[in-house]
């Protein structure tokens, strides 16, 4: 879900710390409170304690996962994500971009639609710059798919379009109902090399505007066509009609939705995708690198970047900035949207 670039860039703001005044950057803060009298008191402790915290997390790059909950965007959650990490620094956030010569940037490769949960890839630093390479890798799903309910967004959060019995018409016993082997018979079908037509709620582009907010403006909006994507694996977890539960290994820009939706039509019928989580994300899996909100701290996240600093290939792995970089903190909050040929809809944000 990577290969053009485009950006906006959102006006600055100033960092000042809560307790008083910050000095030019965060690491002469440190310096000029480490220096101070031990008799200036418990506040000058609390002082040289967030300036040292502001310091540690503008020296944070690389990439690491976050345990996105249902509910909140993908956009909405790396906002929450920040607002943490600067309260934690002492940084008001109403303040933060009118600092010169300082910012904190981070970004997530690889939107996960507000209804599903699962891993996060989370850049932070220099780590921004390795977010491309997360949407073009490999992303797993667990899928609960409900038979015999179509809606416009293809998942239990849209208006129902269609409702259907679902019986197996194709195989010439239409009072039968579906049954596991059915399911299984078909998945074939949608493993490999596939095409597949994404949904029309979705973050994809028409004159500059997503599809998914011309629908909800009630536009009317033609599908686009179908396009290569790859499916790794696939397969029927569970089966308890109408619900079915699918273990999905997908590359960039393959859509879940689209995938539950076919299968219903396959089986002459419909479907809809009920629950969704994202349980890998190239080598971030959600059982063992995703962070929970309550680890959504300085410390917690530098350990999480060193620890996952060895799961990515060697050419991705962060190279030491010069000597003229290493105090540098590039001035900008922006959205950057990377399309690739088969993801244009997956967004990078870095602020």
């Amino acid at each position: 879900m990577a290969a053009a670039e485009s950006v906006a860039a959102v006006p600055s703001s100033s960092l000042v710390a809560d307790t008083a005044p910050v000095p030019e950057t965060a690491e002469t803060a440190a310096a000029t409170a480490a220096t101070s009298p031990a008799t200036a008191g418990p506040g000058s402790e609390a002082m040289v304690s967030k300036a040292a915290l502001a310091t540690k997390l503008l020296s944070l790059s690389g990439v690491f996962a976050v345990h996105k909950p249902k509910g909140p965007t993908s956009a909405e959650l790396l906002n929450r994500l920040k607002e943490k990490l600067l309260a934690e620094a002492g940084m008001p956030s109403s303040e933060w971009t009118k600092r010169k010569k300082q910012t904190l940037k981070i970004g997530h490769g690889g939107t996960l639609d507000s209804a599903a949960r699962g891993v996060l890839v989370v850049g932070i630093g220099r780590g921004t710059k390795m977010l491309t390479s997360m949407l073009s890798g490999s992303k797993r799903y667990i899928a609960i798919g409900e038979l015999g309910k179509a809606t416009d967004t293809l998942d239990s959060t849209g208006k129902v379009t269609e409702e259907k019995p679902y019986a197996c018409k194709d195989q010439g016993h239409s009072e039968d109902k579906i049954t596991q082997e059915d399911i299984e018979g078909i998945l074939q079908k949608f493993t490999g090399n596939i095409m597949q037509v994404p949904p029309l709620y979705s973050a994809l582009k028409k004159d500059g505007q997503r599809l998914s907010t011309l629908m909800k403006r009630g536009e009317a909006v033609e599908a686009k066509p179908a396009r290569p994507v790859t499916v790794y694996s696939l397969s029927l977890q569970r089966f308890q009609p109408p619900f079915f539960t699918l273990d999905v290994e997908c590359g960039g820009g393959f859509y879940i939705r689209s995938l539950v939706s076919d299968i219903g039509k396959a089986l002459s019928s419909c479907a809809n995708v009920l629950e969704l989580t994202r349980t890998k994300q190239g080598p971030f899996t959600l059982e063992e690198h995703a962070l929970p909100e309550d680890r959504w701290t300085i410390d917690d996240i530098a350990q999480s970047l060193e620890h996952c600093s060895s799961l990515l290939p060697a050419e991705l792995a962060l190279k030491k900035p010069k000597p003229e970089e290493s105090s540098e903190h590039v001035l900008s909050c922006e959205y950057i949207t990377l399309n690739e040929k088969k993801g244009e809809d997956d967004v990078i944000k870095t602020c």
